[in-house]
C-alpha cells in the first residue's frame, strides 16, 4: 500500500504529457505486476486503510475498471464497509467518484450512502463533510442532503478559507443550495480573495449560476479584486470573467471600464470566440462607456469586418444582434447579414434555434430604422389591443389603474406597437402632466400636445442584479418605445405585487402625476 499511494502521489503531480508516459512504462514494470499481484493475495487480509487506499491508489493510477484487482477491492470493500472509520469513508467516497457503475460499483454505492447517512452525526470534520457531498452527487436522495447540510452548518464557525471554497463547490457538485453555507463561503471568500487562485474564482461563479445564488456583496468583492489587479490578468483571463458575470446577469462597472481601454489600445488581441464573447458580454449587460463609446464600437466594428469571410451567418447574426442592442449600427456586416442567401441560410425551417434567429433579425431590423439618424419621431403610432384579457401578474396593477383614474377608458391594457413591440398599460395625459386624458378623445389622431406614458411591469431578472439598470434587451425596448413618443416607466412586478392595495394606488398615482416629468428622450424611471 505505501509503494502504491507513494508512487501515485509522485504520479498527480506530472503533466498530463508525462503521465501518459510515465503510466506506460508503470505498467510495463514487472515489479507493478508482481505488486498487483500480491495486492489481489493478500486483499481480504488488509487493514481498512490499507484496502481504500490501495483502491484508490489503483483507480487513480488508470489501472482498467474490468480488472479482476479493480473488482476484487471493490467487492472486499464491500464486505468491509462497516469496520470503515470517517476518514476511509471519505477516500472510498473520492474513489468511487471516479468509477463508472457497474453492478459491483453500484452496490457499494449503495451500501456507502447507507452508511453515511448513519455516520453523518458522528463526524466534525468539514473536509471530510465537503468530501461526501461532494462524492454523493447530485443523485443523493434529498433527506441525505439536508442531513449533510445541518452537519455543515454545525461547523460552520470553524470555517477556514480553504474549506470555504470547497464547501462551496461541493454544494454545487450536489445540486444544493444552502444559502446559509453559501452566506458563511462567501463571507470567507471575500475576506480572502487575494489568496484565491484564478481558476477557483471562475469556478465560484459558475456555481453561483448553477445553484441561482445571487450574492451582490460576493460579486463586488471578486469584481473589485480582478478590477485592481487587472495589471497582472491575461486579458484573455479577464474575458472569462466577464462572460462568468454576465451568465449571472451581474454588471461589474469598473472592470468593464478598464477592459475597454485594453480593447481600444491592443484590440488584436480578439480572435473570433473572443470578440463574440466581448459583444455578448457588452450588450446584455447594457455596458455603453461614457468617454471612449465612439472608439470601442469603431474598434469593435473594425475587428468584425475583419472576420466577415470567415465568420458564420448564425455568429454574424448574434454579432450584429449584440451592437445593434447597444445602439450601434455595423452597416459593412449588416449588409453582408441581410444578403438574402444569408437570410435563408438563417432560417431553415429544419432548425431548433429558429423563432430565436427570427426574433433576433426583428430586432436587428427595428434597429436600422428606429436608430437611424434619419429617423423622425412620428405624429402619429398605430396601436391596437392584443387582448381584453390581462395576465394574473396584472390583475393588481389594473384595479389599482381603475381605482385611481375611476374607470377603466381613461388607459389602455396590453397594446400592440409596430416592430412587435408591446406594453402592458398605456396612459394619456396633457403636456403639463397634469390631467389624464379619455383614450378614445385621443386615439385617432394625432397631437403634440398629448403625452403617452407605457407602463412596463417587468421581471427582476430584466435589470443587472442588484441593481435597477436595466439589461440590454429591455434597455433597447425603453430607448425604442421613447423613439416612438412615449414616456417609459419601468415597474418591477415582484416588488408591485407585494405592496398593498393602498400603496400600489400611491405608488402609481406618484409615477403618473410626476413633477419632475423629463423629455422623452432623458427618462429614465427606474424603481428600486
Amino acid at each position: 500500500t505505501n509503494c502504491l499511494t507513494t508512487v501515485w502521489r509522485l504520479f498527480k503531480n506530472l503533466s498530463e504529457d508525462q503521465q501518459r508516459y510515465e503510466k506506460q512504462l508503470i505498467f510495463e514494470h514487472p515489479a507493478f505486476v508482481k505488486l498487483c499481484q500480491q495486492l489481489l493475495r493478500d486483499s481480504r487480509r488488509m487493514t481498512r486503510g490499507d484496502l481504500v487506499f490501495s483502491l484508490h491508489a489503483v483507480v487513480n493510477l488508470g489501472v482498467p475498471q474490468n480488472t479482476l484487482l479493480v473488482q476484487t477491492l471493490v467487492r472486499v470493500c464491500q464486505e468491509k464497509l462497516n469496520q470503515l472509520d470517517n476518514r476511509c469513508i471519505s477516500v472510498l467516497a473520492t474513489t468511487l467518484g471516479g468509477l463508472d457503475k457497474d453492478k459491483n460499483v453500484s452496490a457499494l454505492q449503495a451500501g456507502l450512502q447507507l452508511l453515511v447517512e448513519q455516520r453523518i452525526p458522528s463526524i466534525r470534520d468539514i473536509f471530510i463533510l465537503q468530501n461526501l457531498m461532494k462524492c454523493m452527487g447530485k443523485d443523493a436522495p434529498v433527506f441525505l442532503k439536508k442531513k449533510l447540510e445541518m452537519a455543515v452548518l454545525k461547523e460552520i464557525d470553524h470555517l477556514t478559507f480553504l474549506n470555504a471554497l470547497r464547501v462551496f463547490l461541493a454544494l454545487a457538485a450536489m445540486n444544493y443550495c444552502s444559502v446559509p453555507i453559501l452566506n458563511a463561503c462567501s463571507k470567507k471568500i471575500q475576506e480572502n480573495v487575494h489568496d484565491a487562485p484564478f481558476r477557483q474564482l471562475i469556478l465560484i461563479l459558475e456555481a453561483c449560476y448553477n445553484l441561482q445564488y445571487r450574492n451582490v456583496q460576493l460579486f463586488s468583492a471578486l469584481a473589485d479584486y480582478v478590477n485592481s489587479t487587472a495589471y497582472l490578468w491575461d486579458k484573455r483571463q479577464i474575458i472569462l470573467f466577464l462572460s462568468a458575470f454576465e451568465t449571472l446577469g451581474f454588471q461589474p462597472t469598473e472592470l468593464m471600464g478598464i477592459f475597454v481601454e485594453k480593447v481600444t489600445e491592443d484590440p488584436e488581441f480578439l480572435n473570433l470566440k473572443n470578440l463574440l464573447i466581448v459583444l455578448r458580454v457588452y450588450s446584455r449587460l447594457n455596458y455603453v462607456p461614457r468617454d471612449q463609446k465612439h472608439l470601442f464600437f469603431e474598434t469593435l466594428h473594425s475587428c468584425l469586418n475583419k472576420y466577415l469571410p470567415q465568420i458564420s451567418n448564425t455568429e454574424l447574426l448574434k454579432a450584429v444582434y449584440s451592437l445593434c442592442i447597444l445602439g450601434y449600427l455595423p452597416h459593412r456586416a449588416l449588409d453582408e447579414l441581410l444578403q438574402k442567401d444569408s437570410r435563408d441560410e438563417l432560417l431553415q425551417s429544419d432548425d431548433l434555434y429558429k423563432e430565436q434567429k427570427e426574433m433576433m433579425l426583428r430586432c436587428v431590423k427595428a434597429c436600422m430604422e428606429l436608430d437611424s439618424p434619419s429617423f423622425v419621431k412620428p405624429a402619429f403610432v398605430l396601436t391596437e389591443n392584443f387582448s381584453s384579457l390581462v395576465s394574473l401578474n396584472l390583475r393588481k396593477a389594473r384595479e389599482a389603474l381603475i381605482e385611481l383614474l375611476g374607470d377603466e377608458n381613461m388607459f389602455r391594457q396590453n397594446v400592440e406597437l409596430p416592430y412587435k413591440y408591446h406594453i402592458d398599460f398605456e396612459i394619456r395625459m396633457d403636456s403639463d402632466r397634469k390631467k389624464v386624458l379619455p383614450v378614445a378623445a385621443t386615439d385617432d389622431h394625432a397631437d403634440s400636445s398629448v403625452q403617452r406614458l407605457a407602463f412596463l411591469f417587468v421581471p427582476l431578472s430584466a435589470f443587472c442584479v442588484g441593481t435597477t439598470y436595466p439589461q440590454g434587451k429591455l434597455a433597447m425596448k425603453k430607448r425604442h418605445l421613447n423613439k416612438l413618443g412615449y414616456h417609459v416607466i419601468l415597474v418591477l412586478n415582484k416588488k408591485f405585487q407585494e405592496m398593498t392595495n393602498e400603496d400600489a394606488v400611491e405608488f402609481l398615482k406618484g409615477k403618473i402625476y410626476s413633477e419632475n416629468a423629463l423629455p422623452f428622450s432623458e427618462v429614465t424611471v427606474q424603481d428600486d
